[in-house]
């Protein structure tokens, strides 16, 4: 009988094409990375879940706001991409951050202080957002009141189509599927409240921050 076919394998491939120019691809959406890390409300002694950590170029802004006493769990399947990651660890010789090979729904996430995490961060992880088992283990490892923020792609106005031209392109060559991408945080937003959708770069981009219930 023959294997099942891996679920995550078409989003694994593309990733690792993606790997050796992934830092250079993102450059553009940068101010978001940074918008999105300071909703967080991220204070010293903090736990964060980076969820689809990449390259790990949240990395250094989560590392800024936990600071030495805190915690930070970063979740990448692709290999490649979290070589990257280990890297950037490495040379800053942090020993606070935590690497998981692995998809975010299948992740032992555990904090080295063996409490809940105090905050999650979803940064363009369309994949993982339409996930709902992976939605659901980042949320059993958040304390009551956690702090979640998300960003990403999302189709702009029906009349903006330049914009939504754009949100085509890019989305072809960073998600699996473009299912779900009128409210990418839809599956998100059930488990969460207090939960708000700002827009950015003429509609094109979303970020999300809620709380987990």
């Amino acid at each position: 009988m023959p294997a099942s076919p891996n679920p995550h394998q078409g989003a694994l491939e593309q990733y690792r094409r993606r790997a050796p120019v992934y830092n250079v691809e993102l450059a553009l959406f940068e101010p978001i990375r940074r918008a999105a890390v300071a909703r967080l409300g991220l204070r010293p002694g903090d736990t964060v879940i980076d969820a689809g950590c990449g390259t790990g170029l949240s990395l250094p802004l989560l590392r800024e706001a936990v600071g030495p006493r805190g915690h930070i769990i970063g979740i990448e399947q692709c290999p490649e991409m979290l070589a990257q990651a280990h890297e950037c660890v490495r040379q800053h010789r942090w020993h606070n951050v935590t690497l998981i090979e692995a998809p975010v729904e299948d992740a032992r996430i555990t904090s080295t202080t063996h409490h809940r995490a105090d905050a999650a961060l979803f940064h363009f992880t369309h994949d993982i957002l339409r996930a709902p088992a992976a939605i659901s283990n980042v949320m059993r490892a958040l304390r009551p009141g956690a702090s979640v923020v998300a960003c990403g792609l999302k189709w702009s106005t029906p009349w903006a189509w330049p914009v939504n031209l754009f949100v085509f392109g890019a989305a072809l060559h960073s998600v699996s599927s473009l299912d779900g991408l009128a409210q990418p945080w839809s599956l998100l937003a059930a488990q969460l409240d207090e939960f708000e959708v700002d827009s950015a770069l003429a509609g094109g981009v979303f970020i999300a921050h809620g709380r987990r219930r």
